[in-house]
Formats: C-alpha cells, sequence, structure tokens
C-alpha cells in the first residue's frame, strides 16, 4: 500500500525555517456525534434529558459536549462539583445544573451565585449544608435529596430518611427542594426486572418527600443503560452521560461514537525474522516485516496490558501492536507496507472499518469503555472535528 504523510501544522515550532512533518497526538470531539446520541435518546423518552458532563466531559471537553448536547435538546446538565459548574457558566451556559458528588466539599455562596443544584446524599451532609448556609445574605440553595435506591455507594439508606426529611424541613429557610435523585445498580443487564427494586425504593422515596411537604420536585433515576432499556425507570429526568459520547453501559444500541484519537508515526524500520520487539523482547518477529512506532503511550492513557488483536488504522489498513506498551510509544506491524516518518495513525475512532472502535479497545484492556476515553492524558492535545 502506498501511504501519505499528513500535512504538517504549525502547532509546535521546530526551527526558524522547518517545520516538523509531525503532528502531536490529539484526541480529536465530535459534536454531531454527541447530537445525535441526545437525538436518539429523546426519541425512546419523554422526561427530560440532562447530559452528564463529568470527567470533563468523558474526556472530550466538557463545554464542547454540553454545547452540543443543549443544541440536540439536553435540558439539564451534570457535573461532578460546584468549579466545574462554574467553568461551564463562564463560557456562557446557562441551562440548570445539578453538581451531585461534591469530594471537595460544597462552597454554599459559590452555588448560589453560580445558579448551582446541590445533590445530598447523608444527614451529615445535609447539616453540614445547612450551617454553611446560614452566613447566605440572599437566596436559599438549590438540592436534590440523593435517596440510597441499592447502590449503597452513596445516597441516604431507607433508615435515615425520616431524618432527613426532618432535617430538611427545619431548613427550608435555607434550602428548596427541587429534586429526588437515586441511581440503578443493575441497569447494564438491560433486564427491567432487574431494575425494579430500585424503581420501587425510587417511588417510595418520591412519596416520602412529598408527604413531607416538598414539591413540585424533579424525580431522576436512570443513567445511559436505563433510559434506553427500561421505561419504568425514566421518571421526569433521565441523566445521560456515556451515552453522549457513544457508549452504551448495556450494549445493547449502537450510538456514535464522538472520539477519535490520532498520533504520528515517528520512526519506521525493516526488521528481519526473529527480531525482538519492547521491552523484554516480549515479541519475537516471524517474519521479515516492517515496523512503525507510533508517538503514544501508557503516559497518555493508551492501556500497558493489551489482548492480542490490538491494533491502530493505517492509511485504512488496521496494523496489530507488537511488543510491549512503552510510556511514550507504541510499535506497530505494517507488513510491506513503508510508512514515512509523520504518517498518521488513528488509535480509535468512530469510522468502523479498520479504525478500532472505543469499544474494541476496551476489550483489548480488559475494562470498559469509559476508561479508554477518560484515560487520555493531559500532554495529548483536543480538537474538535
Amino acid at each position: 500500500m502506498t501511504i501519505a504523510p499528513v500535512t504538517p501544522r504549525p502547532t509546535r515550532a521546530t526551527t526558524s525555517m522547518t517545520l516538523s512533518r509531525m503532528h502531536a497526538p490529539t484526541l480529536h470531539t465530535i459534536p454531531t456525534a454527541v447530537a445525535a446520541n441526545v437525538e436518539r435518546m429523546r426519541s425512546v423518552t419523554a422526561a427530560r434529558i440532562m447530559a452528564v458532563v463529568k470527567a470533563e466531559g468523558y474526556g472530550l471537553g466538557a463545554v464542547t459536549v454540553a454545547r452540543a448536547a443543549i443544541d440536540a435538546g439536553a435540558q439539564w446538565l451534570g457535573v461532578t462539583d460546584v468549579d466545574d459548574a462554574a467553568e461551564l457558566r463562564a463560557a456562557g451556559i446557562d441551562v440548570p445544573i445539578l453538581a451531585w458528588l461534591n469530594p471537595s466539599g460544597i462552597d454554599v455562596a459559590r452555588a448560589v451565585i453560580e445558579r448551582v443544584d446541590i445533590a445530598l446524599g447523608s444527614v451529615e451532609e445535609l447539616r453540614q449544608l445547612l450551617a454553611d448556609a446560614v452566613a447566605l445574605t440572599a437566596g436559599r440553595v438549590r438540592v436534590h435529596l440523593h435517596m440510597d435506591t441499592g447502590m449503597s455507594r452513596g445516597g441516604v439508606p431507607l433508615q435515615d430518611w425520616a431524618e432527613l426529611l426532618r432535617v430538611a424541613r427545619s431548613g427550608r429557610d435555607r434550602i428548596e427542594v427541587v429534586g429526588v435523585m437515586g441511581h440503578l445498580p443493575c441497569a447494564d443487564a438491560a433486564d427491567p426486572a432487574a431494575n425494579a427494586p430500585a424503581v420501587l425504593r425510587m417511588r417510595q422515596a418520591r412519596d416520602a418527600v412529598l408527604r413531607a411537604g416538598f414539591g413540585p420536585f424533579i424525580v431522576h433515576l436512570a443513567a445511559t443503560s436505563g433510559a434506553l432499556t427500561d421505561p419504568a425507570t425514566h421518571f421526569d429526568m433521565v441523566r445521560i452521560g456515556a451515552g453522549l459520547v457513544g457508549i452504551d453501559p448495556s450494549e445493547t444500541v449502537a450510538l456514535n461514537g464522538a472520539a477519535r484519537l490520532t498520533a504520528s508515526v515517528v520512526h519506521s524500520s525493516l526488521a528481519p525474522a526473529g527480531t525482538p520487539v519492547g521491552y523484554g523482547g516480549a515479541y519475537v518477529t516471524e517474519r521479515t516485516t516492517r515496523l512503525s512506532v507510533i508517538g503514544v503511550g501508557y503516559a497518555d492513557g493508551i492501556p500497558r496490558e493489551l489482548a492480542d488483536g490490538a491494533a491502530v488504522a493505517i492509511d485504512g489498513i488496521r496494523c496489530p501492536i507488537v511488543g510491549r506498551v512503552s510510556m511514550d510509544q507504541i510499535v506497530v506491524d505494517t507488513g510491506d507496507a513503508t510508512v514515512p516518518r509523520g504518517t498518521t495513525a488513528v488509535v480509535f475512532g468512530p469510522e468502523g472499518g479498520a479504525v478500532p472502535s472505543v469499544q474494541e479497545w476496551a476489550r483489548w484492556a480488559g475494562t470498559i469503555p469509559h476508561t479508554i476515553v477518560t484515560g487520555i492524558g493531559s500532554r495529548v492535545e483536543r480538537a474538535i472535528a
């Protein structure tokens, strides 16, 4: 095959008069794919859609993913903490935002100023928020009561609901209960029967909050898998995170991949049969072949442990990865093809054919697709396709 080098980009200067033919490893975000995935969700539910852009929009840029989702009809955003929400507000995004993990604590005043809803998953957390809110000079904190619906991973356990609601009533001058939420522990199984206990618990939670005198509020339980496979989980809103970027954890619906990772060939050589490749010589060539080094490695998010079959695409041909993944490099076997330095390799993308998908990479690494896209390192450049 004939492989043409990519057009050089003047993003990183080399000498005063010469530009490198290389291009930096780049993760490309595809907003049209995000929009298509939101539209797919809208086709299966009448509930409102919250676009969850945690972990910097699953590694693809929170602002970029959020805007694409909102343009396609998402009405809410979900984030990890108030700082994440503030970045979205600074970008001019005005839809309601919920922060529900808050691992560094909750800046109550900033939450009110930035108009960020806060999820509370314990009585202790609620008490702390009410204490902090005493200092507010204006406004109340909008809160979602996070009930444990079967995960035991956060959320208020059933035995604490009565105390939670008692404390919430005592602080109505400082908080406004606008939502009740839970999580589905088994939605990836795509089995409504497996979801039924959590659905029942969510209904019980909703009814308990109503009996305590709160309302109206939004009830939300389902994430991507529940939204796609079980209408009983939808309630008033569904939270779509992985589905935005083309990942269906239930593996029942083909969504649109929204990420493409490319990198340059940085070195090529002819290797005789019997040539050991990489650290420890874990792979030895069986025949005379050509090898190409790609300028990404485990420091960039390439999983170090990969099953046989892991590959990249070069000029429409799938080329297997050989030898161990290094910190900054992987080696691929290009067979009889001579690959010029600077040629683009597609590590993963949505094109199909020779281009590996994120789901394939997850299988090769023995993990889930989420870790592939969120694990791409900070030295990989970001671009919008």
